[in-house]
């Protein structure tokens, strides 16, 4: 079997088929030079719980018994966490009511949360402010780049094929089996897993399969409070997301490092891999200008959109968006940090995919979205890929 794409969600699928099959040849194909080098290496950090998905979707689901499996994971292989809790802030009368709407959800998900008020909020988080809270106990902090480490030291003791610097640029199938073309020569599986994050709609269509949906890059920019004011934030700090978007906010993270970060905004990277905004790839601006899924998003969520580049191009905007949260934090505690880009599937009707996105192929299977919460659900999305693969008699047969 062949994974394409060495991110966190590549390599956790890649374990779930050597689990199930010891006896699988799997072999792993990544572009890059190191593995997690894009989506997984570039977050805030967060073991979500699950509290914002859809009741019954692959998200809610799969988020939650990826959280339980990635705490088991890192203490087997010796990866630091910490389950710290967070907290949703509502700072307005009518977030309370989005407040409301997320306790009820998190009922639903049998997740235990706490309801606080003003006094509460500052007991956990002494500098913060709001109006109410949820207190979300299961959430905890992770560096997935680590973690994605860690992954492809079980796969090598396992004998899988690890093969770094290895680009995809051609698909054959046969009766039998599938030869993935790459830059450094034909790879022969019997059945092929996508998991290409920022190009899986590309990997997709190069095997003929039409994912239903396109990616669209939106770099999400992040700050980092200076080392001396710090002390402003203990843990995790989110503001009440709006339900019409995929994006959580602004928000406050201490990493497992004990940086606190701020962030991420959301704007249209013009690179699939633009991290800087001066990053710019000729083909992909050519597909995002030419695009009427786009346009059509553009159109829906004009506001959203302008208020966000305002916020990437003013520090004094992005700090008064945390003031929400933190009156104290001013401009002049930010400093930059980098960026990650998150590759979220859009419908051509011009409506985002709100779900984890999975198609079938003949003899393969293709994540055609896999944004937040991917990296905590990533063992999940593995073991669930593993279950709607044949098994290793069925593709010898």
């Amino acid at each position: 079997m062949v994974v394409v794409g060495g991110g966190i969600v590549g390599l956790a699928t890649a374990l779930a088929v050597t689990e199930r099959e010891p006896g699988a040849s799997v072999a792993v194909l990544e572009k890059e030079a190191a593995w997690a080098s894009h989506q997984t290496g570039h977050n805030s950090g967060v073991l979500h719980s699950g509290i914002y998905y859809a009741p019954g979707s692959l998200k809610a689901r799969l988020c939650q018994e990826g959280n339980a499996a990635l705490r088991s994971f890192c203490r087997a292989e010796g990866v630091a966490y910490e389950v710290c809790g967070k907290l949703i802030v509502a700072t307005s009368a009518p977030e309370l009511a989005g407040l409301a709407a997320l306790e009820r959800r998190a009922g639903e998900h049998g997740l235990a949360v706490e309801r606080l008020g003003p006094a509460g909020i500052t007991d956990r988080e002494p500098h913060a402010q709001g109006l109410g809270a949820l207190h979300l106990a299961s959430t905890g902090i992770v560096d997935f780049r680590l973690v994605a480490e860690a992954m492809a030291r079980v796969l090598t003791a396992r004998g899988t094929s690890l093969q770094r610097s290895t680009r995809v640029t051609g698909w054959r199938e046969s009766a039998r089996s599938t030869v993935v073309e790459t830059d450094q020569g034909p790879v022969t599986g019997r059945f092929v897993v996508n998991c290409a994050g920022l190009h899986a709609d590309r990997v997709a269509r190069l095997s003929g399969v039409d994912p239903g949906a396109s990616i669209v890059p939106f770099r999400g920019e992040y700050h980092e409070l200076r080392p001396e004011r710090s002390h402003l934030v203990r843990g995790l700090l989110y503001p009440v997301p709006d339900p019409t978007l995929p994006f959580l906010g602004v928000h406050l993270t201490r990493g497992i490092d004990g940086i606190v970060h701020a962030g991420p905004n959301a704007v249209l990277a013009l690179d699939r891999e633009g991290y800087r905004r001066r990053d710019v790839d000729v083909g992909d601006l050519a597909e995002l200008a030419t695009s009427p899924a786009l346009w059509r998003l553009a159109r829906r969520h004009l506001r959203t959109g302008i208020d966000e580049v305002l916020r990437s191009l003013s520090r004094e905007r992005f700090a008064r968006s945390l003031q929400r949260l933190v009156p104290e934090i001013e401009a002049g505690d930010l400093l930059p940090a980098p960026a990650g880009v998150r590759a979220q599937a859009l419908r051509p009707n011009g409506e985002l995919v709100d779900d984890f996105l999975i198609v079938e192929g003949p003899r393969s299977l293709h994540v055609g979205n896999a944004p937040s919460p991917a990296a905590t659900s990533s063992l999940a999305i593995g073991r669930h890929l593993a279950r709607r693969m044949p098994s290793l008699a069925e593709l010898r047969s």
